[in-house]
């Protein structure tokens, strides 16, 4: 989803999501003790917050974040998560109170469109898999980041399980963790020839 310009650059909002080779987002169980971590992920991490100024969260993602992030470890992780502003989107949610949250209970798909017209950073979706898959369908997100993890967990949520329409991707950039983990950047696939 192309965004908000500003005086800088063009952003861009990125799809950013743990995922098990491209399938699972999560196991039945809830649990994500599967994700390999260390510190080439957590200083992917960081780079990501730093370019961004937005998330999008779906509600079943935001009430785990919301319980987790203030309570957390005070470093440059926790710091983003806390204090960069977050969009909300749910019809049953009564509130949004995580610092710098704002609920939306009208169409995603314009909230969203108004929000990739206004300058800033960029717009990041974490977890959420209901609400990217959705706006993914309207056309809304331009570049998607999967992590894959080598490790099998046999069954969990489809990470895109809405999906209705075959969607060609193009890859823009690997990064290959010593770990083994691989994030995939990809952008939405253009079929028209550029000059």
């Amino acid at each position: 989803m192309e965004r908000r310009p500003s005086e800088k650059n063009n952003a861009q909002s990125h799809r950013f999501q743990c995922d098990v080779a491209g399938r699972l987002l999560r196991r039945p169980q809830q649990g994500e003790d599967w994700i390999i971590k260390g510190e080439e992920f957590f200083a992917y991490a960081e780079d990501m917050l730093r370019s961004a100024d937005t998330f999008l969260f779906g509600r079943t993602t935001y009430l785990i974040m919301a319980g987790y992030w203030p309570f957390a470890a005070k470093d440059e992780i926790a710091g983003h998560m806390n204090h960069l502003a977050k969009v909300v989107f749910s019809g049953t949610l009564e509130k949004a109170d995580w610092n710098n949250s704002r609920l939306v209970k009208t169409d995603a798909a314009e909230e969203v469109l108004r929000l990739k017209q206004q300058p800033g950073k960029d717009i990041v979706i974490l977890g959420s898999a209901t609400l990217a898959s959705f706006l993914l369908q309207q056309g809304l997100i331009d570049e998607y980041r999967v992590i894959l993890n080598p490790v099998l967990i046999g069954a969990g949520n489809p990470l895109f399980k809405e999906i209705k329409q075959t969607l060609r991707l193009r890859l823009q950039q690997t990064k290959l963790f010593a770990t083994g983990v691989v994030v995939l950047i990809t952008k939405k696939h253009d079929p028209r020839p550029s000059f």
